[in-house]
């Protein structure tokens, strides 16, 4: 996708920046001008890399849904609950939950990631550090989501990751991207019928549709899914940095 790198870079740092006020993290800068030499004197950088604090990673990925989308409908349907989350009956596909329910994974680094209770979660991190990590994750996802909405989209679900500088614990990797989030348009959204994903859903579904066994190599996408999908996260990244991409 052209542009990918900078368009997720951009993104990224808005968001790190209006999360701080919830959760310090590891960002420092995408100016090559802050980069330790040599990379300094190396502009084509700019933009589409992050300088940040080195951090220990905890191993799990803190995911939080707001709406009831992908999997989460699928598992919905067959057993009324997400994971150990019992939600009401009757709601439709996309329906907006009561209350942001969380929903961590495994961090693999091969393979799938594996859905996890919170139980299982606090066998892995230790009961405290899960807690932290549900009630940091809770927060940043509603923080995120008013400003979204703010801008004209729905965060409908995300993923964040964190680590440890000393023993601050921090925001890391990549925050409400595109690629780590499902966002729809607000004016779109209609219950029953989840509008459009403004995400990397629209290479997905292309994806899926494919006679492909999903190993290496993937097919080549065409030109329409490239396009779409580079409009898709350009717009995002106007609506929060209020910004094109070369200005």
């Amino acid at each position: 996708i052209p542009d990918k790198g900078r368009l997720l870079t951009g993104i990224s740092s808005w968001w790190f920046e209006h999360t701080r006020s919830v959760v310090p993290n590891h960002f420092i800068s995408t100016d090559p001008k802050d980069f330790p030499s040599p990379f300094d004197r190396a502009p084509e950088l700019a933009g589409r890399t992050t300088l940040v604090h080195r951090a220990r990673r905890v191993d799990v990925e803190c995911v939080v849904r707001g709406y009831l989308a992908g999997s989460a409908f699928a598992e919905y349907r067959k057993t009324g609950r997400v994971l150990e989350h019992v939600l009401p009956p009757g709601l439709v596909k996309g329906a907006k939950l009561p209350e942001p329910i969380f929903t961590p994974t495994t961090k693999a680094d091969k393979g799938h990631d594996e859905p996890l209770t919170f139980d299982e979660m606090a066998d892995l991190t230790g009961r405290d550090l899960a807690e932290r990590l549900r009630d940091i994750s809770l927060a940043v996802y509603e923080h995120g989501h008013r400003l979204a909405e703010e801008r004209g989209f729905l965060l409908a679900d995300t993923k964040f990751e964190f680590g440890f500088v000393g023993d601050e614990l921090i925001l890391i990797d990549e925050v409400l991207t595109p690629d780590s989030s499902r966002y729809w348009r607000k004016e779109d959204y209609r219950p029953g019928e989840p509008p459009e994903s403004w995400d990397k859903q629209v290479v997905r579904d292309w994806l899926e549709a494919q006679d492909w066994n999903k190993q290496p190599p993937a097919p080549d996408l065409p030109a329409d899914i490239v396009n779409r999908a580079r409009g898709r996260y350009l717009d995002v990244y106007r609506a929060f940095t209020g910004h094109d991409l070369d200005d």
